[in-house]
């Protein structure tokens, strides 16, 4: 009996330890999770912000392809057909410079923005070789103004659905 005596102290330090020791873990691996699940959130918030900055940006790039905005550029003694040249340089350009967005984007917008880009230019085109007897720049201005406003506003659903999109980003 003496020596269960003896190991008595031991015993309840072990009942007193096994105890603490088991919390302990548990509140390492609650610690653990909730510090990984606020690693996802901040990720998911950092994706989240680069979503609505590609949104911003191509929303912008499609207010500057609306004709009313290309019509104000250049200069006002160009001939129509540097005009057009120019403008679709200027499209291209600024559409290849935004070309990454289309990562944070969903398929059906960047092909909505696409189709976009390439009907300005078309109409562009359209508008140039319907008016053969070469014509001054104002007179190309306002009737390439007149086509656009006569045809659909695609610019304007595209940037509609882009919002609508941000919305439920956001």
């Amino acid at each position: 009996m003496t020596d269960f005596l003896d190991y008595l102290p031991y015993a309840a330090a072990l009942v007193i330890a096994i105890p603490f020791l088991v919390l302990l873990r548990q509140f390492v691996y609650t610690y653990i999770n909730l510090k990984n699940q606020e690693i996802k959130l901040l990720s998911v918030k950092s994706n989240s912000e680069n979503k609505t900055h590609s949104y911003e940006r191509m929303t912008l790039f499609l207010e500057r392809i609306k004709p009313s905005n290309l019509i104000l550029k250049f200069d006002k003694d160009l001939a129509a057909h540097e005009f057009v040249f120019l403008t679709e340089k200027t499209i291209t350009e600024e559409f290849e410079y935004n070309a990454s967005q289309q990562l944070y984007l969903t398929k059906n917008s960047w092909q909505n923005i696409v189709d976009s880009k390439n009907a300005i230019i078309d109409l562009l085109h359209k508008t140039y070789e319907s008016l053969n007897n070469n014509p001054n720049l104002n007179e190309y201005k306002t009737v390439f103004i007149m086509n656009y406003m006569n045809d659909n506003d695609y610019i304007g659903a595209t940037i509609e659905d882009l919002r609508r999109e941000i919305l439920i980003i956001a």
